[in-house]
């Protein structure tokens, strides 16, 4: 008898046809397009204002005598942006609300009307003050408030194309019989944009993922042998990432003096390569031991050390930290400039343009050199061969662009335009002695038409820079069948010269199993680098990674401000988006406590958790682009399912 409840306990092939019918009703075939511009519309473009939020403008006293010859500063603040419906203004000056159909019938953008918060100030500074007496720069004036506006304005300063089905759109939570009301295709899911009456969809643009090292070899020609990459990019704020190269160079290259192959670095705004001991120095590691510290975690490793003997060599010179900076500053800092400017420009890349993603602060020194110390690390275990060379085409190391992040590229570039052109007006207002209006400064057509232009187009970028910008992002949606227009949404393209003749690229991959289709691609030119969605890939939309940090914090993580550098050789290093937050002594009940919060909801689902055992890593990501697939969950004691009927049953019910 209990043979036979074991029996009907098991799940069978027609329960996990089940279960993988509810996933497809929940998720459709685009739901990665859908949650990327609701991500974009909800939480992306707030931070865009906010990272632009202040305009300042300050006028310096002519000292003419006059009365109102003062020093004044005018700030204007933008806050809280508001995305209405979708809306049109019709001849007559009514506004309707905008359905898709009509758009695509009158050759309208499906567009939403956006408006944002503004307030003003103005501040005076009075010369008698004892503070302003003793202020050297603008920056130690005392200002007196003398006019503010008195509550916040909201202003109209653009269009937002919305995505159809989308959470801003129309058609959004409508039944079958409103569908059909507003003649749309209850069947049609959504995922594009209808620009001057076309449908157009973004195609999903393929990219190496940031804050990711990898190391390669070079060819002889060069003139070095190995190389360690990285494209570091803080988590918020600018899009633009800064390049990190650390280069193993060719003995024969002129750097024989040394006895051995010396590694130097390429640091960004630097011109030439810089050693890579005086990059530790100026960091303010100054013993020869301590920097040997932070690079060779075992100093038994007698191979390693012997690969570093020529660096030390190399910097003997240098062996102080302002020495180094200076150095460093020589060597980016235009010519002429005082030494105290040259140690502060030096201070200033280090901080800033080095290893974002590590920091940006004063005090992130410690973990700069632990990282910078790591990807030196990787390079000589590679130049020892005791590590293989990274892959340019593991899938695991791509990320995609969908409409969110391409569309808040965009609109930080034409959001900073707007502010530019504002304070622009503000400047003339104030030299002409004429009142502020902010109906006037604010250019709606920015926005508007910057948006509607690259829609339209597919050219992604600024308008009068259209040779640089990238073509064919955006597309005319397939609406041949309806196979095609679903595997249009799902495409993805990467972007690399369709003329070169590389195999490497185009090739199917072993890390493409379940991710992407092997079959769908198109023949000729673009034959694998035009890819497809598998049915069952989900692309993430990223999230927060700081409640992961608190979390490791608290779990007994050493954080690498109080490590000491012989425990991470024995200890597995734990990284949170290619950040380097600490070293783990038992990463195994992590990994399942992990697990365990996201299969809970505890943890956003997205999280992905990679422990490499071989190499004593635990990396766990949070960012936007990754493709995941959904898995059954296994016990590991007993090797079966932990899916039972009961849930099959919940999920039918």
């Amino acid at each position: 008898m209990d043979h036979y409840e074991d029996e009907l306990d098991d799940i069978t092939q027609e329960d996990c046809w089940q279960v993988i019918g509810a996933f497809f009703k929940e998720k459709g075939l685009v739901r990665q397009q859908l949650d990327s511009f609701d991500e974009f519309i909800h939480n992306t473009m707030q931070e865009i204002v906010d990272e632009n939020s202040t305009l300042q403008l300050q006028t310096l006293a002519q000292f003419t005598g006059q009365d109102n010859d003062i020093s004044k500063q005018y700030i204007i603040k933008f806050g809280q942006t508001f995305l209405s419906k979708p809306a049109m203004t019709e001849a007559d000056g009514s506004i309707e609300y905008l359905h898709p159909h009509n758009a695509r019938l009158r050759n309208l953008t499906y567009c939403a009307p956006l408006y944002v918060d503004m307030q003003w100030e103005v501040h005076q500074a009075d010369m008698a003050h004892p503070q302003n007496q003793a202020a050297t720069s603008n920056a130690d004036i005392h200002w007196d408030l003398i006019d503010q506006s008195a509550e916040p304005e909201k202003v109209f300063i653009g269009r937002v194309p919305i995505m159809l089905r989308s959470k801003y759109c129309m058609l959004e939570n409508a039944d079958q019989d409103q569908l059909t009301s507003f003649k749309e295709c209850p069947y049609d899911s959504g995922g594009y944009f209808v620009i001057n009456g076309s449908e157009k969809v973004l195609i999903a643009q393929e990219r190496m993922a940031s804050n990711q090292v990898y190391v390669f070899a070079k060819a002889p020609p060069a003139p070095y042998t190995f190389s360690a990459e990285i494209r570091s990019q803080a988590e918020k704020g600018s899009n633009v990432a800064s390049t990190l190269f650390i280069k193993m160079m060719h003995s024969r290259s002129g750097h024989r003096a040394f006895g051995g192959q010396i590694i130097h670095t390429s640091l960004p705004y630097i011109k030439a390569d810089i050693p890579i001991i005086i990059v530790f120095r100026a960091l303010g590691i100054v013993a020869d031991r301590d920097i040997l510290e932070h690079i060779c975690y075992d100093f038994n490793d007698r191979d390693m050390l012997e690969l570093l003997k020529p660096c030390i060599e190399e910097a003997f010179v240098i062996q102080d930290r302002e020495v180094a900076l200076d150095f460093i500053g020589k060597r980016g800092a235009p010519n002429g400039v005082s030494l105290d400017k040259r140690i502060k420009y030096a201070e200033d890349i280090l901080q800033k343009e080095m290893l974002p993603h590590v920091g940006v602060k004063s005090h992130h020194q410690t973990r700069k050199a632990y990282f910078f110390g790591y990807m030196i690390h990787r390079l000589l275990l590679a130049a020892l061969e005791r590590r293989q060379l990274d892959d340019r085409d593991h899938f695991g190391k791509k990320r995609l662009d969908l409409a969110g992040p391409l569309m808040a590229g965009l609109f930080r570039l034409l959001f900073r335009k707007l502010t530019r052109d504002i304070g622009r007006y503000l400047q003339k207002c104030v030299d002409d002695n004429k009142e502020f209006n902010v109906n006037l400064a604010v250019k709606s057509s920015t926005i508007t038409n910057g948006l509607r232009y690259s829609l339209a187009t597919g050219n992604w970028g600024d308008q009068k820079k259209f040779m640089s910008a990238r073509a064919g992002v955006s597309q005319v949606l397939n609406r041949y069948t309806y196979a095609s227009t679903l595997s249009h949404l799902r495409r993805l393209n990467t972007p690399i010269g369709r003329d070169g003749k590389l195999a490497k690229p185009r090739q199917l991959h072993n890390t493409h199993w379940g991710y992407v289709c092997p079959a769908e691609t198109p023949e000729g030119q673009a034959v694998g680098l035009v890819k497809n969605l598998s049915l069952m890939a989900v692309v993430t939309v990223g999230s927060n990674s700081i409640p992961i940090r608190e979390f490791l914090d608290e779990w007994t993580m050493l954080n690498l401000e109080e490590v000491s550098p012989f425990d991470i050789a024995e200890n597995t290093k734990v990284f949170v988006n290619g950040s380097w937050a600490g070293i783990q002594r038992e990463p195994d009940k992590l990994v399942q406590t992990l697990r365990k919060l996201r299969r809970c909801g505890d943890l956003n689902p997205e999280v992905s958790v990679v422990r490499d055992v071989r190499e004593g890593e635990l990396r766990l990501y949070t960012d936007a682009g990754r493709i995941c697939r959904p898995l059954f969950i296994v016990d590991e004691e007993n090797q079966m399912l932990t899916l039972t009927k009961a849930h099959v049953d919940e999920i039918t019910d």
